[in-house]
């Protein structure tokens, strides 16, 4: 559990660590939309992921993110992915699909597979920029950022400072639980309850061990933080001012600029209906027979 970063802040001081929150929340929407949009052909779809999956490798070089980091997140993602494949491999049908091969009288179509790797994919780029997100921007920084974006919902009296608090202890919370979770396992796994090994009704007990705990620890701190936030005199309803402030610099112009591009790009490949995949395919054709000529 010491190894999973995802929801909890590296303090780094590398050029994402130093952006506004604001732009970096504003970023986080902009890839998660592109992620969502279906392209003119399969070819296109697979090029805008790898796009999206290069910039945010390079956001991870920046921020001093392990790469190997992102995988230990994707383990316990691949049981729903078999799961997802087996399910599409006898539910889904795309229209004019081809069979690409026969499994004990199982015709595989093509179809199934590409929707699968479009879920997959779809996951591991949605994780990939969570960790990114939450690893550069302090809980606090990223609740001003939520209450700031629902700031305009004031209007209507929609309690906008309750949400962004809840938001902020809930990410908070995370890295937290994850912690309690890895002592949790420690203990019981000292006591004899074996996590990794032994039948379904073994492992089912050895889930039991782990979650009623972990569900009572959980509800003592949060009567704990209750407690301590009334004594402190909190209040949701009055008015608050902020230790910290966010503030606009240059580089959140550029960052800002620099988002805009790639949005207004990825709607002019959708309205456009473009595909490149003719292009590179042919391109990758002339590179390997060049190759093949040199040798």
């Amino acid at each position: 559990m010491a190894s999973i970063s995802l929801g909890r802040y590296m303090p780094y001081k590398s050029f994402l660590h130093r952006l506004d929150a604001r732009i970096k929340l504003f970023s986080m929407i902009i890839l998660m939309v592109a992620v969502f949009f279906k392209f003119s052909s399969v070819g296109m779809n697979f090029i805008v992921y790898g796009i999206i999956a290069l910039l945010i490798l390079i956001f991870m070089l920046i921020a001093h993110l392990r790469v190997r980091d992102l995988f230990r997140q994707l383990k316990a993602i691949w049981f729903m992915v078999i799961f997802l494949l087996i399910m599409n491999l006898f539910t889904y049908r795309a229209p004019n699909d081809t069979i690409l091969f026969s499994f004990w009288g199982l015709d595989i179509y093509q179809g199934p597979i590409i929707q699968t790797a479009y879920i997959f994919l779809r996951l591991v780029l949605m994780i990939s920029i969570t960790m990114v997100l939450t690893a550069t921007t302090r809980p606090l920084d990223l609740t001003y950022a939520f209450e700031w974006y629902m700031y305009p919902l004031k209007i209507i009296r929609f309690p906008v400072h309750e949400v962004a608090m809840t938001i902020s202890i809930t990410l908070r919370f995370i890295p937290t639980l994850l912690e309690e979770t890895g002592r949790i396992m420690k203990a019981q796994s000292s006591r004899g309850v074996d996590f990794k090994h032994g039948k379904l009704k073994e492992k089912l007990r050895a889930v039991v061990a782990l979650v009623v705990p972990l569900f009572v620890s959980a509800f003592q701190r949060s009567a704990d933080l209750a407690n301590a936030m009334e004594a402190r005199g909190y209040d949701p309803q009055g008015k608050r001012t902020r230790y910290r402030l966010l503030k606009w610099t240059w580089s959140d112009s550029l960052a800002l600029i620099f988002m805009l591009i790639i949005l207004g790009g990825v709607i002019t490949v959708k309205v456009l209906n473009l595909d490149f995949s003719p292009a590179l395919i042919s391109l990758y054709q002339i590179v390997a027979n060049w190759i093949r000529s040199l040798f």
